[in-house]
């Protein structure tokens, strides 16, 4: 990864927000970017217009029953086509690849993320779900193998670059700011009464529908605060979550004398994708800049933990331990999706994984089978509890 050098990119998840974002800084970069792999899981007909765009050197899609489908659009192109969750993990240690970029949804990214970790790979982190899932086995992996990972989310990528030229100063404690969502200031009375629509209109970002949700309802910045933990070797303590409706502060260090340093900018997710694919330099771009004189003030306030119980739940998870932020999350993308297709209330999101949280049990030294077998038994678990398939 020198200077200069161009970097073969794997995309998991090319399809989505992140991934399609991602192959826009490629595509405004041709001298520094190639596409070596794309992958999805469902969504064929962009997975193949992708490929035939950017001609990587294969793709996988997850969905094995439109393996079909792809390999014969591409077949032509002479882009290799594989299928399945066991192709990604073997894909990703491909000698060709500089850097992976995970950018897929939820904790199918933990099995391919530890497979190129283990293949030397650096990892561009924007599936936040591995290392909530099994934050201690991955970073235990990648220092152990010397591999650097370099977060993707705004507010993770905000605590990197104010840390860069820190390393032997302590942390006091790191604040990751969230927007408050479309829900700001709303009280249980209120969420009692909001729809999907409502909870679908992110005031400051574009995200997939998943992480919308998780947005309005706070998971999104529970598992941020969890997947910080692991990044930055921290303890629960030394988080602090603020709500800022701008969204121009990312998030804040605070060292050991009480000096901060603050990592700021308008909010679009390219600028730090760009920056996680390129580290360690900075690539000139025509992002929008920031004007002071636009914004008279900047607010901020405390994240009301109550009316917003995900965010209390991830805290929770994090001093419990173990497999309990493993359980949350696989508890959340069931309520989630049980919202998105109108099966339960919003406020009923954050009340059914405090419900499975509590009646399930806690393993504190885990294997990878561990984490894989207890997600697979609390999706079970959540999906009788909510009558869905």
């Amino acid at each position: 990864m020198e200077s200069q050098q161009k970097r073969n990119i794997a995309i998991l998840g090319s399809t989505g927000s992140i991934g399609c974002q991602a192959l826009e800084v490629i595509e405004a970069n041709p001298d520094r970017f190639t596409v070596e792999v794309l992958s999805a899981y469902s969504s064929a007909d962009k997975l193949i217009e992708q490929a035939l765009k950017f001609k990587p050197n294969c793709v996988v899609i997850g969905d094995e029953e439109q393996y079909k489908k792809v390999s014969e659009a591409l077949w032509k192109a002479d882009i290799k086509c594989y299928a399945g969750l066991e192709a990604l993990t073997q894909v990703v240690e491909m000698e060709e690849i500089d850097m992976v970029l995970t950018a897929v949804v939820g904790a199918v990214g933990l099995e391919p993320t530890l497979a190129a970790i283990r293949a030397g790979k650096p990892i561009a982190l924007a599936n936040k779900e591995t290392l909530v899932v099994a934050g201690e086995l991955i970073m235990q992996e990648a220092a152990k193998r010397r591999v650097p990972i370099i977060p993707v989310d705004s507010e993770h990528s905000a605590i990197f670059q104010c840390l860069v030229g820190e390393a032997i100063n302590p942390i006091e404690k790191i604040i990751l700011t969230a927007s408050g969502g479309p829900f700001r200031g709303f009280s249980k009375d209120q969420l009692q009464k909001v729809s999907l629509a409502d909870a679908l209109k992110h005031p400051n970002w574009e995200m997939g529908a998943k992480i919308t949700i998780d947005s309005a309802s706070m998971m999104n910045k529970g598992l941020e605060v969890i997947e910080a933990k692991w990044l930055f070797q921290l303890e629960p303590s030394q988080i602090e979550v603020i709500v800022h409706p701008e969204s121009i502060v990312h998030s804040i260090v605070q060292f050991n004398d009480g000096s901060m340093k603050a990592q700021m900018g308008l909010p679009d997710m390219k600028l730090p994708i760009q920056y996680a694919m390129a580290y360690p330099e900075r690539l000139d771009s025509n992002f929008p800049r920031f004007d002071f004189a636009k914004y008279a003030t900047l607010n901020f306030e405390k994240a009301d933990e109550d009316v917003f119980l995900n965010l209390k739940l991830a805290f929770e998870a994090l001093e419990i331990g173990g497999t309990a932020p493993c359980i949350l999350n696989a508890a959340n993308e069931i309520t989630n999706r049980a919202f998105r297709e109108e099966k339960i209330s919003f406020i009923e999101i954050a009340e059914h994984n405090q419900a499975i949280m509590e009646s399930s049990k806690v393993i504190q030294k885990a294997s990878l089978e561990d984490y894989l077998e207890i997600d697979k038994q609390t999706r079970r678990m959540a999906k009788e509890r909510l009558k869905i398939n």
